[in-house]
């Protein structure tokens, strides 16, 4: 079936992914429209063969009919406009972090959790970037093991922050004594322990949301999960030091094969000769690429995972053309 699909935010890093994620994947595209705020409307996006052009959102426009609507155009615009656009039969995936946490709303990772989205019409949320790769690696050693506590650390790369905080690191690391803008403090040569804002207990909105998403996904509400996000000069890919304990002690040789059997995730796992992944191994890639796969010296049920994935493709882009496709494949099954 060939597809009608909007996308609300097709001129930002996000949106120009999801077209390139579209085209990879061959979907079956009827009709393709792009739509942003007034200044970019007129703009014309390169897609496949053709350009597009960038309409401006309305709320009229939402009326109409699409298969999917793919937001990544901030919160404010996806709590006014996705409603709007459900209530006309359509149905939205959703980058931004307004209803990832609402109840009704799935929260999907479709190789993890996608079934629950059979027969379903309305607003999908895609998880945030972090919370996808992190769960990515776990999930599946957690339906063999049990999952019962995760302590993570992420370095963050600053297109997470769009084009500002792209161009924020490249002015500084050519101009040290330029001043920050986009970033509570300079980037360049940096570690920023700081995404998003700061709440009364300490977190951040980042940290709290791996917390909550990833119990949501994983259907664990009491899972404990302790996170500190911190931002990196990095240009794009996010990194993560994991430490997962299990009810059952999990066995290092296991563990590569159920990685290495599992979809969309690479093994690069070999110390002796310096084998571990990098953003640059991720960079432009859909998978999550994990190593420095390890023991806890002092408890057999605990297991340190190095994990890396590109923040724009796996994080953003690719999860929501990959809940897109996974609906459809839903439609065929009896």
């Amino acid at each position: 079936m060939s597809l009608r699909i909007g996308i609300v935010g097709g001129t930002g890093n996000v949106g120009r992914k999801i077209l390139q994620v579209l085209t990879e994947q061959s979907v079956d595209i009827h009709s393709l429209r792009l739509f942003a705020s007034k200044k970019s409307e007129g703009e014309k996006i390169p897609f496949q063969d053709r350009e597009i052009t960038v309409e401006r959102l309305t709320e009229e426009v939402m009326k109409e009919d699409f298969d999917y609507l793919l937001f990544s155009a901030g919160g404010e615009v996806s709590k006014h406009f996705a409603p709007i656009a459900v209530k006309a039969g359509n149905t939205v995936i959703d980058n931004s972090s307004q209803w990832r946490m609402t109840e009704g709303i799935p929260l999907v990772v479709p190789e993890i959790n996608g079934d629950i989205l059979k027969g379903y019409q309305g607003i999908v949320a895609n998880p945030n970037c972090s919370t996808i790769q992190m769960v990515a690696a776990l999930s599946p050693l957690d339906k063999v093991y049990g999952l019962t506590k995760i302590n993570v650390s992420t370095y963050q790369a600053v297109s997470g922050s769009g084009m500002a905080g792209i161009q924020e690191l490249q002015e500084q690391l050519a101009d040290p004594d330029r001043e920050p803008r986009t970033y509570p403090k300079t980037i360049a040569g940096n570690c920023i322990p700081h995404i998003d804002v700061f709440y009364d207990n300490g977190y951040t909105k980042e940290e709290l949301k791996m917390v909550y998403e990833t119990q949501k996904i994983l259907n664990k509400p009491r899972l404990p999960v302790q996170v500190t996000t911190v931002r990196v000069p990095v240009i794009n890919g996010h990194s993560e030091a994991i430490y997962a304990e299990f009810e059952k002690a999990p066995d290092l040789q296991e563990v590569r094969d159920i990685f290495g059997k599992s979809r969309g995730l690479v093994v690069m796992d070999n110390p002796e000769d310096l084998v571990y992944p990098t953003v640059f191994d991720a960079n432009d890639r859909d998978e999550v690429f994990i190593g420095r796969i390890r023991k806890d010296l002092f408890d057999p049920k605990g297991l340190a995972l190095w994990v890396v994935a590109d923040n724009l493709r796996k994080g953003a882009a690719t999860n929501a053309v990959g809940i897109l496709t996974h609906m459809e494949k839903l439609k065929t099954r009896k």
